[in-house]
């Protein structure tokens, strides 16, 4: 699979140094990208993941120490800052947004307007599980398919003209793709299932789990949370049926061969679908 990428990034960037008009130093930073996408380390993971969390924080309200939102959260997560040798670090943005994420670096951030539907051990619920997507290390995979995305937009960019023009536009979105980032139906259940492991191993009201999701349901399809997170009813009745002694489907390892696949069916279908665009732009 990593040549499949590497040969793919040779023959775009062959392709652009080919052209007149190219602008070189985007073409290279394309090149970079497009190395990022498949060797990223734990370690460019968590310096990158500091990277977007810093402008993440600065871009929000972020509620300071001794806000009521921050107090509470830290009640609730102070005594699970660290899970083996990863470490968490809990902030609160002050906004009505009902939303939480995590970055690869064990960063999670939730919204006031969250906190604000949730009790107490429903949050530690939605913490948990933040905290599983880091540990099963599901945020390292989105970047991948960022980096993939950026080394193509950047490819596209180094052309001068209408091309470039649309991508250069697009420059600035590593970040919210990250933030945004849709996890796949597996990753969701990998996430859930460390959530609620997280509250029955520390002695917390494990129904809340259900709760949490059932209350998530309220919110509406619309909703963005709802655009970005697999259905919370499906994922309530799952984890109901855990607590209940039931058979439910398995991380099995066919499962997560899949999850892989689809991240890395992801980033070759971004290849494909920016080398079409650059391929129309040029014969316009």
């Amino acid at each position: 699979m990593k040549s499949f990428h590497w040969i793919i990034m040779v023959l775009l960037l062959v392709g652009i140094s080919g052209c007149e008009e190219t602008d070189l130093f985007l073409a290279t930073e394309a090149g970079v990208d497009a190395v990022k996408a498949v060797t990223l380390s734990d370690e460019q993971v968590r310096r990158l993941s500091r990277q977007a969390i810093a402008e993440a924080d600065r871009k929000n309200s972020l509620a300071d120490a001794n806000d009521p939102y921050a107090r509470r959260l830290q009640r609730l997560v102070g005594e699970h800052l660290r899970v083996g040798e990863q470490p968490f670090h809990f902030a609160v943005y002050r906004s009505p947004t009902v939303n939480a994420f995590a970055m690869g670096d064990g960063s999670i951030r939730v919204y006031s307007g969250l906190m604000d539907m949730l009790d107490d051990d429903e949050l530690r619920f939605v913490m948990g599980h933040e905290m599983g997507h880091v540990v099963h290390e599901h945020i390292k995979k989105k970047m991948m398919v960022a980096y993939a995305a950026s080394a193509l937009r950047k490819g596209l960019a180094s052309q001068q003209g209408w091309a470039g023009e649309i991508s250069r536009s697009a420059l600035g979105g590593f970040v919210q793709s990250l933030v945004g980032a849709q996890f796949s139906q597996q990753e969701e259940r990998e996430a859930d299932d460390y959530g609620l492991q997280f509250i029955q191993q520390n002695q917390y009201d494990e129904q809340a789990a259900v709760r949490a999701l059932q209350k998530l349901v309220s919110l509406g399809n619309s909703h963005s949370f709802l655009s970005s997170h697999p259905a919370p009813d499906v994922r309530a009745a799952r984890l109901a049926k855990r607590l209940a002694g039931e058979e439910v489907d398995s991380p099995a390892l066919l499962s997560r061969l899949m999850a892989w696949l689809k991240t890395a069916l992801g980033i070759i279908l971004v290849w494909l679908e920016k080398l079409w665009q650059l391929a129309m732009a040029l014969i316009g």
